[in-house]
């Protein structure tokens, strides 16, 4: 009775029977997606329909795929769009944009096309410096490390000069090292902050190892240096890694036009709109609650250009959120202000982007995605992303002080209400057309398509 029990929850319950899996790396993808269907899926034999249909049946650009990170089983795919009529600095751009979030693309190219004809965006890259530390333990008299630190700092960067030929022939490398002295926030904890320029490439790579050299060097020169105690030369490194927080890595995109240019809706005057749209920012700027979601959306379009173009969209959004939060208190990305009869509405923010190593090299559609930007340098992509994200939170703020979010939002969320319903093309061209009219809201969808079925 018991097996006959086991053996039924096992068939409603797959994770009844799953066990640990060995050399799970060296099996083949087929092997891959038997053993997971088999394991952990109800129905295996759909679910391995379902991941077989999203690999590529060209074989070389499956393996290139497949080759990106480890144990795949498929593809995941995301929509890839284009928001055009972007004007940034004088020159036209169609910015592409991977996204799942439906409204993103269409709000971003809302918003380009209302400024297109008011001067458009205006970009400038404040600085491209990215950062890197070794982070180490020191027991023992600071001033002798300092002097310690003097001693060797030439020594650092010269044991470095194999890792920085290349880049300083391109004219980047190593900007500067310094001595920081932690112990006020943790007990013997020093570090080594490092500066650095690796232009067109995000530069991870580079920086990690210049770190990692840089490390081994403080190391090696403390167990010689006469001046330190038997115990002081024990310096303990505890890791050598980049930070994705880039503060002096920073760009600048605004618009602004004279308040009476600003009619976005015949329901509200040009005035008030300006001045509803200043104090949407100052609220965002002092409640916290708001600013993550203000943020947010500016992120919808950071992120979906960020993917799009093969960069770190992980490390872009821990950075931004970082900085949103260096006076103490998260808060709003963006600016706005009226002053003489103008209103302006910009966005500073810290980035660190590549346009040439990593997925840019690799990945067909990044490598297009960046073909359809004019393939810019790094300092350019930045602000094209930053004029990216500054569109979608106009478009998301002016949505906000007139007709509500939901109005625009649920326009767009239609095609997935009905595709969730299951709706035929004739239905969805007929409700579509009826809510052209009406409110759309997900029990209103529902409500619409069922009695439309009933009539059918």
């Amino acid at each position: 009775m018991f097996k006959q029990l086991y053996h039924y929850l096992c068939r409603q319950n797959p994770y009844l029977m799953t066990k640990p899996v060995e050399g799970f790396s060296k099996w083949t993808k087929e092997e891959k997606i038997d053993w997971i269907a088999a394991q952990y899926t109800l129905d295996p034999e759909a679910a391995k329909t379902l991941l077989k249909s999203y690999l590529n049946s060209d074989a070389k650009l499956q393996q290139l795929h497949d080759e990106f990170i480890e144990n795949t089983i498929t593809n995941y795919y995301l929509p890839l769009g284009i928001a055009p009529n972007f004007l940034i600095n004088e020159k036209l751009y169609a910015i592409p944009m991977a996204i799942e979030e439906s409204s993103v693309v269409a709000a971003a190219s809302r918003a380009a096309k209302f400024w297109l004809d008011r001067g458009g965006f205006k970009t400038d890259v404040l600085g491209t410096e990215k950062i890197g530390q070794v982070h180490f333990l020191y027991q023992g008299d600071v001033a002798k490390l300092r002097a310690f630190f003097i001693e060797i700092k030439d020594k650092l960067i010269a044991d470095a000069a194999p890792i920085t030929k290349n880049m300083e022939k391109r004219g980047g490398g190593i900007i500067g090292v310094e001595l920081r002295d932690k112990t006020s926030e943790l007990e013997n904890y020093f570090q080594l902050h490092c500066a650095f320029e690796t232009l067109d490439a995000m530069g991870a790579n580079f920086i990690n190892s210049c770190l990692e050299q840089f490390a081994q060097t403080l190391q090696r020169e403390a167990k010689n240096y006469d001046a330190f105690t038997e115990d002081e030369r024990n310096i303990e490194v505890v890791m050598s890694i980049l930070s994705n927080y880039v503060p002096n890595c920073l760009v600048r995109a605004e618009v602004s036009c004279p308040i009476s240019e600003l009619t976005l809706k015949a329901s509200i005057s040009p005035k008030d709109f300006a001045n509803k749209m200043v104090r949407a920012i100052e609220i965002a700027k002092v409640e916290p609650h708001r600013a993550v979601t203000h943020n947010k959306g500016i992120m919808n379009g950071i992120d979906a250009v960020v993917l799009a173009t093969g960069n770190d969209f992980r490390a872009v959004e821990a950075g931004i959120h970082a900085y949103a939060a260096k006076d103490g208190r998260y808060s709003s990305l963006t600016h706005a202000e009226v002053e003489k009869g103008v209103f302006r509405f910009w966005i500073e923010i810290p980035m660190a982007l590549g346009t040439v190593g990593g997925l840019t090299n690799l990945h067909p559609l990044v490598k297009l995605a960046l073909e359809i930007l004019g393939n810019p340098s790094a300092k350019e992509l930045m602000q094209i992303v930053a004029v990216a994200g500054l569109a979608q939170n106009f478009a998301a703020v002016s949505s906000l002080v007139t007709t509500g979010i939901q109005e625009g939002h649920m326009k767009m969320h239609l095609l997935n209400i009905l595709n969730q319903l299951g709706a035929t093309e004739s239905e969805k061209n007929i409700l579509i057309t009826h809510f052209k009219k009406n409110t759309v809201t997900h029990s209103a969808v529902v409500e619409a398509f069922d009695q439309l079925k009933s009539k059918s």
